[in-house]
This record gives structure tokens, C-alpha cells and sequence, in this order.
């Protein structure tokens, strides 16, 4: 029986960074994916807190919001860091991510024909400073020598940056170790070549 439960449109979106983690800690879920339709109905909608995807049920506990869920995960399965220092360390590194995330949605839905050559451009501008922080910490992880939630949100926003620009990583040479080792974890490996994962689209409008 799985033991979480995911509800979030058909795409990797949000959601594939906590799959990422969930496979690589072992874990079982459910996936209820939710097409456009249904969504505009408004009766799931007006189940999220926030109005928005993803839904994540854990027994009796339901969480929206994916750094908040990504964070429940990384406490529950030891993802969080060893003391409050390095955790405080994680959700920095994890706030960056998102910062750089939040730019890449920006483009991929409001400013693809109009923007995709600025962004890649710039790309590095924002790369530079995770391999700055990363470079400095010789487990090839962000914090600490153990992996974190930031780690599995990281790597999946970098395997989008790959498939926007497949050269993205190659001044970068920490990060594209950090990408080889994570795509070598064993359960990872599996999980990012299997069918359920390659079937989706990484944006809901299909642009990548």
C-alpha cells in the first residue's frame, strides 16, 4: 500500500523534485493526476489552501505548497540536515533554487518566443552561485555530507535547465558532477528511466 498520496496535474512540474526524493528514499505513493477540465471546475480548487496543486496526503495530514512538503519530507526521512545550523543552510540553498525556478516558469509560460535567448543567456549569472556554495563542501552534496530535500530540488531543476540548454553545465564542473552522482543513485537511475517519469511533460504547456 502506498504510503503518500500525490494529486497534481499530469506533468513533472512542482512535483518532480519530491518524486525524485520519494523514489530515492524508497518510498511507495499514489499518484491522482488531475486534467485542466476538472481542475476548472473549482471543487478541488476550493480544497487547497492556497487555490493551488499539489496535493500531498499523508495519512491524515494534507499539505499543499511543494518547499513545504519537500521540507516535511526531508525531517521525516532524515533530508534535513544533521543540527538547526545546517538546516538553516538547506533552506537558504533551497529558497535559491526556487528563486531560479520561479524565473524559468517565468519564462516557460509568459516569455518563451520572447525571452528563451535572454534566459539561457543569463543562465549562468545564477548558476555561478551554486557552484560557488557547492564547490566549497567536498561531499559534492549542497550542505553537510549527507543528501537534503534542496539536493533532489536542485537536481531536478537542473535536468529542466539541461533540456532548455544541453550545454548549460559545462563551465560549471561541480554541478555537473553533482548531476552525474545523482543521476547514478541507484533508485534515481531507475526511477528518472522509467516510463512513468519519462511520459511526462516537465510544463504543463509542453514548452521545455
Amino acid at each position: 500500500m502506498a504510503s503518500y498520496t500525490i494529486t497534481y496535474f499530469g506533468v513533472r512540474g512542482r512535483c518532480g523534485a519530491m518524486r525524485i526524493m520519494l523514489a530515492d528514499q524508497g518510498q511507495e505513493w499514489k499518484e491522482i493526476v488531475v486534467n485542466f477540465d476538472e481542475w476548472m471546475k473549482g471543487d478541488l480548487k476550493a480544497r487547497c489552501v492556497f487555490g493551488q496543486l499539489p496535493i500531498f496526503e499523508d495519512g491524515d495530514l494534507t499539505l499543499n505548497q511543494s518547499n513545504a512538503i519537500l521540507r516535511y519530507l526531508g525531517c521525516k526521512h532524515g533530508a534535513y540536515g544533521k543540527d538547526v545550523r545546517e538546516a538553516a543552510l538547506i533552506d537558504m540553498m533551497n529558497d535559491g533554487v526556487d528563486d531560479l525556478r520561479l524565473k524559468y516558469l517565468k519564462m516557460i509560460y509568459q516569455e518563451y518566443e520572447t525571452g528563451k535567448a535572454a534566459y539561457i543567456k543569463d543562465l549562468p549569472n545564477s548558476l555561478d552561485k551554486f557552484e560557488a556554495f557547492m564547490a566549497k563542501n567536498k561531499s559534492g552534496f549542497l550542505v553537510g555530507d549527507k543528501i537534503s530535500y534542496a539536493d533532489y530540488n536542485l537536481f531536478d531543476l537542473l535536468l529542466n535547465q539541461l533540456e532548455l540548454c544541453p550545454t548549460c553545465l559545462d563551465i560549471f564542473p561541480t554541478l555537473k558532477g553533482f548531476v552525474k552522482k545523482m543521476s547514478a543513485r541507484p533508485k534515481i537511475k531507475t526511477f528518472i528511466n522509467s516510463d512513468a517519469h519519462k511520459k511526462l511533460q516537465i510544463n504543463g504547456n509542453g514548452k521545455q
